[in-house]
């Protein structure tokens, strides 16, 4: 079958994108991912054709690459390598995380960079899209070596930062002690204390409540959400949620206030099984306290037992959340998922669900919530502390938490009604696509060639 000209636009755009971004397989994927949702967009909008927007929207605004030279306890040199990906700031200063990772490159920061354009903008807050870190790893490095790494990265990026033009927040490797040196040095470079130009701090020197728990939670919320379509809830419901970081565990601890079962998590070291139920504040006192390991947990905690091969989703279970690296659930997870019954999918980590998970997931009849929508809470909640330190205000825990819970519904309306207005009832994946697009896309047009 011939293929129709906004196709073939569409298969242009992409080759290009693989031709000046060669190697960056993940940038590839995210943006594969999105495309093949923009057919009847562009159809119904011909002017995002015309001008060029699917071109621009793929070239990073600007990208950042610098060396970041420390010294360890042993006073030896060690060089890390520092990115910042600005990718699209039509609606607002650039938002998005930055992640202390050995798995960093620019190829991650970039398909990071472009999911964080659209999350955003579904949000419904006025913030861009970017994002960025290092190839630096803090496990196992004490806090006077992740201070001195962070106060040699801040130096080099603080000046490109700024509340008004790039405001960076925690990902995977950089949690409240990160944000904390990272704040410091900011502050003793620049003379001022620009609360907005950091989001994750802690609560004590200008950070929300809620903050900490909010991507967790709001990927549950978003969940519970796509549950209620079919006249279902959390409650009851055998609940598997891979990671053991804040995403995951605060993800365990509000599908737990809901009512659910949450029977496995997982480290890199391999994942627990806990038929009980898993034991929130030891979780939390291993992971977040101790900076401990699955193992630790297992030790403490009889009846569990950890598993150091095979997969997560093995475990049979009627909810999987996805909330720990890129490409962790492939096809054969959704198969074995699919043998036991699952009925929800809903991404807490960024693009966790390989395309063909992805699509085996959603042709089976599975409620599937992508990450650019799902997570999009942690993100939101970054934006709430935006406002609060614009205003000199703080909010309780209840109303921050409540603010959260707006904005996932409203994220998951808007995904609902564009998933309806072009003929695809209950794809969340093509309504947040095109959801979060056109609102981009809009606001590059009216901005002009820039």
């Amino acid at each position: 079958m011939k293929e129709s000209p906004v196709e073939t636009q569409l298969e242009q755009v992409y080759d290009q994108v693989l031709r000046r971004n060669p190697g960056e397989s993940e940038f590839h994927q995210a943006v594969r991912e999105v495309f093949e949702s923009l057919g009847p967009v562009l159809t119904k909008h011909p002017q995002y054709v015309d001008a060029a927007v699917l071109e621009r929207i793929c070239e990073p605004e600007r990208q950042i690459i610098f060396r970041v030279p420390w010294v360890d306890d042993a006073g030896r040199v060690q060089i890390n390598r520092g990115f910042r990906v600005e990718f699209n700031s039509a609606l607002g200063p650039y938002k998005g995380g930055l992640r202390f990772h050995p798995s960093v490159y620019l190829g991650i920061v970039k398909f990071l960079g472009f999911e964080q354009i659209f999350k955003n903008s579904l949000s419904g807050m006025p913030i861009g899209g970017a994002k960025g870190g290092s190839d630096f790893d803090p496990r196992g490095r004490s806090d006077g070596e992740v201070m001195r790494f962070c106060q040699a990265f801040m130096t080099e990026l603080y000046r490109h930062l700024g509340e008004y033009t790039d405001v960076p927040a925690g990902d995977i490797g950089v949690g409240g002690r990160e944000i904390g040196y990272l704040f410091g040095q900011y502050k003793r470079i620049t003379n001022r204390y620009e609360s907005g130009v950091l989001t994750g701090k802690g609560v004590t020197w200008g950070g929300s409540l809620v903050r900490t728990e909010a991507t967790g939670y709001g990927t549950v919320m978003f969940t519970e959400r796509m549950l209620g379509t079919r006249n279902e809830s959390f409650d009851g419901q055998r609940v598997v949620i891979s990671g053991s970081g804040n995403v995951a565990i605060f993800a365990v601890e509000k599908a737990q206030q809901l009512g659910a079962r949450v029977v496995a998590f997982s480290d890199s070291s391999g994942y627990v099984v806990d038929e009980a139920g898993v034991d929130l504040d030891l979780l939390k006192a291993v992971k977040l306290d101790e900076r401990g390991r699955a193992k630790d947990y297992v030790a403490r905690r009889p009846g569990s037992r950890l598993v150091e091969d095979g997969s997560i989703w093995d475990i049979p279970c009627d909810i999987a959340l996805p909330c720990a690296t890129q490409n962790e659930l492939t096809v054969d997870d959704a198969r074995s998922l699919l043998s036991h019954g699952v009925r929800a999918v809903a991404e807490g980590a960024n693009m966790p669900t390989t395309p063909e998970a992805v699509r085996l997931l959603q042709e089976s009849g599975v409620l599937f919530g992508p990450g650019k929508a799902a997570n999009a809470g942690g993100v939101a909640t970054s934006a709430l502390e935006m406002q609060q330190n614009a205003s000199r205000d703080a909010w309780d825990f209840a109303y921050t938490e409540e603010r959260l819970a707006e904005i996932m519904s409203g994220i998951h309306d808007r995904c609902a009604g564009t998933a309806d207005e072009y003929g695809r009832p209950g794809d969340y994946v093509l309504g947040a696509n095109i959801a979060g697009f056109t609102k981009v896309a809009d606001a590059m047009l009216a901005l002009g060639v820039i």
